[in-house]
């Protein structure tokens, strides 16, 4: 005769490592009760089915009202480093969304995380800086993480972390410095990009030099830049085997060479043959930036002088298939055959 038994596994779509969620509308204020739960198991399991459930926009957005913001802050101190670990990451999905970012930077949350920036665990930094690169796309973002004084941090970090979050440090300083580089400066960021500019990862060096654009804007940046001999580098980088790089270090003379200083530190570099071995590359970006250097280098006697004698290859750049390019052509032409 049959009998009825009752198996002694799970169901196949229940996972235990995640809370139970309740049905419809319910389910996000229990998980926002389970998370601050003294047991530390239900606040990991409840942590596991939030981190899933905010991959939806109108969860993130529910989330935000509810007052989640302020349970995972808590959160963030945990001694747990499995409850840091998917705190931080779900700090990181939700920076992902407009409500998200809004919420987190109306939160505080910036300052509050920012403890995590020794954390023993590799995985609750890396969270906590992608959630930071995440806020810096956005202009309020970067200046509030100006405003919290954490670029100086950053620039600290970039010395001692691993090379993975190096990469991503120097994103978020990139989108910082067009806010604001004078904290930057003032932190020894030169020297640190500088550094940078020579790491045999070419991510590294990319962003390293797509960061020193940056810092090359104010008139400050120029002085510091020429006064760390950060020149002579950023002429030998425009042979570098990545178009990025070589579009970034031309980027960064442009800036640069806009100050006397500037200009004949990088003529005595050599800078002229190996920006004009590169006007007619093969990426629009690099040929405009070459072509804005090489107009503002034009501008010393010394420059428009040997300019003339291949002024014709500039000329050429006119008919580029880049209406940018062939402007910038343009003026250079101009530049480099001005008489007084």
């Amino acid at each position: 005769m049959a009998e009825a038994r009752v198996s002694a596994y799970l169901p196949p779509n229940i996972d235990p490592t995640k809370a139970a969620v309740a049905f419809g509308e319910r389910a996000l204020p229990k998980l926002n009760e389970e998370l601050r739960d003294p047991a530390l198991l239900t606040r990991q399991r409840a942590l596991m089915a939030v981190c899933d459930l905010l991959h939806d926009p109108e969860n993130v957005y529910q989330a935000v009202r509810l007052g989640f913001m302020e349970s995972l802050k808590d959160l963030l101190y945990d001694q747990d480093c499995t409850v840091r670990q998917k705190t931080t990451e779900i700090f990181y999905i939700m920076a992902g969304y407009n409500i998200g970012r809004d919420g987190i930077l109306k939160s505080d949350i910036i300052v509050a995380i920012s403890h995590l920036l020794d954390d023993p665990v590799d995985i609750c930094r890396r969270n906590m800086h992608q959630m930071y690169e995440m806020l810096s796309e956005l202009p309020a973002g970067a200046a509030a993480l100006v405003a919290a004084g954490l670029v100086s941090q950053l620039v600290r970090k970039l010395e001692s972390e691993l090379d993975e979050i190096q990469e991503v440090i120097l994103e978020t300083l990139h989108f910082c410095l067009q806010a604001d580089a004078s904290q930057a400066l003032g932190a020894g960021a030169v020297m640190v990009l500088k550094e940078k500019l020579s790491h045999p990862l070419v991510s590294i060096r990319r962003k390293a030099a797509c960061a020193l654009m940056e810092i090359c804007v104010p008139l400050e940046g120029k002085e510091s830049v020429c006064k760390a001999e950060v020149i002579p580098l950023l002429v030998h980088l425009l042979d570098d085997s990545d178009t990025e790089v070589r579009a970034n270090v031309a980027g960064a003379l442009m800036y640069i060479t806009i100050t006397t200083q500037g200009k004949y530190a990088a003529l005595h570099c050599g800078v002229i043959p190996k920006l004009l071995a590169l006007v007619k590359a093969d990426d629009s970006k690099v040929r405009l930036n070459c072509l804005k250097a090489l107009t503002t280098l034009s501008e010393t006697p010394e420059g428009r002088k040997i300019l003339l004698q291949d002024v014709s290859l500039i000329q050429s750049c006119t008919q580029d298939s880049s209406e940018a390019v062939s402007r910038a052509a343009s003026i250079a032409v101009r530049v480099i055959q001005w008489k007084p």
